[in-house]
């Protein structure tokens, strides 16, 4: 490794997307309460999967429409069942592109999980917030990302594209068993990238470290980065970094790596230095990505982290969860 290799960053991606939304959200051009029917009128007459106490199932209309805010809260009601029909029926339809708007509009027919805004569930909803990201800025989502977040913080080897020679620049990927802890090299597919043109906000960008580490510390110092390049205001990052759950979806958000930490606007956020363990302060935040990448995020401090690892696990993660806590805590001793 040289440290400029390429990884797929998985969820680490779904912070980049709810930046975006936010400097939609700070030039007045859509509302965190608004219903995303505004946007993406197929979802104004969502339905709820319903199961009551002796397993019957039923499909009702969902009472209130989903809000910019549960999507960007993970509270929409959605799932992430990547085995659903939807998928192989729009990759079929469109000769493998799955364009992102196209996606997100079959996704819209599928019942809900809990009524929008009652609960938590980690989900594709990041993913529709990319669909909102082309329609209300009147760009591709790549694009968008490109012109208003890359190319102001310099990070020329981000994007969406999967090409040869993007390929050829990516760090090996591998898959650990989590119960004979063998390791595996794999292929360096993404399964959250379903077509040639679809553009993943939950999962689907690529980066290196030089680059993340640039859109980290941006949000670390204000939102401004060292050459007075503004993307965010702290008044924004901070909305962004606040629990944005109550009691019930508390109880969901249940991730033993991730006592102490509430959920914001796509990230963890600490809420509790006793109950997690940690020896940073109230208000860090983050998140991580299937393949073990960690960052951290630190206004009050000025500090950021960021960590990148290629390495898949299958059944529940082992590897990631011993890992990521004690680079916060090592971190912190240093200061």
């Amino acid at each position: 490794m040289t440290g400029s290799e390429l990884f797929n960053l998985y969820s680490a991606t779904k912070a980049i997307t709810c930046v975006a939304v936010l400097q939609l959200f700070e030039q007045g051009k859509l509302l965190l309460t608004d219903p995303v029917h505004l946007y993406l009128p197929e979802y104004r007459h969502m339905l709820v999967k319903h199961v009551n106490a002796v397993g019957t199932v039923s499909i009702v209309p969902a009472q209130h429409p989903i809000t910019i805010m549960h999507l960007l809260s993970m509270s929409a009601g959605m799932d992430y069942d990547l085995t659903s029909p939807i998928f192989a029926t729009v990759h079929e339809q469109t000769g493998g592109k799955s364009p992102t708007r196209e996606v997100v509009r079959q996704l819209s027919g599928k019942p809900l999980i809990y009524e929008p805004g009652t609960d938590w569930f980690y989900s594709l909803a990041h993913d529709v917030l990319g669909a909102v990201v082309e329609v209300v800025s009147g760009e591709r989502f790549g694009d968008y990302l490109q012109n208003h977040i890359f190319k102001p913080l310099g990070m020329t080897r981000t994007g969406f594209s999967r090409s040869q020679e993007v390929l050829d620049q990516m760090m090996a990927q591998y898959m650990r068993d989590t119960e004979t802890g063998v390791i595996s090299r794999i292929s360096l597919d993404n399964e959250y990238v379903f077509g040639t043109e679809y553009e993943s906000g939950g999962a689907g960008l690529i980066s290196c470290v030089d680059d993340y580490s640039r859109f980290i510390a941006t949000l670390a110092s204000g939102g401004v980065n060292e050459s007075g390049t503004r993307i965010l205001s702290p008044a924004t990052i901070n909305l962004m970094r606040m629990n944005h759950l109550n009691e019930t979806q508390a109880k969901s958000f249940a991730y033993p790596e991730l006592a102490g930490y509430g959920y914001g606007l796509g990230v963890r956020t600490l809420v509790d230095k006793v109950a997690g363990g940690s020896n940073g302060p109230v208000g860090e935040f983050g998140w991580s990505g299937a393949a073990g990448i960690y960052f951290l995020i630190d206004p009050e401090n000025e500090i950021s982290l960021f960590f990148a690892q290629h390495v898949r696990e299958t059944i529940h993660s082992k590897l990631h969860p011993y890992i990521h806590p004690r680079l916060r805590n090592i971190l912190y001793s240093c200061l």
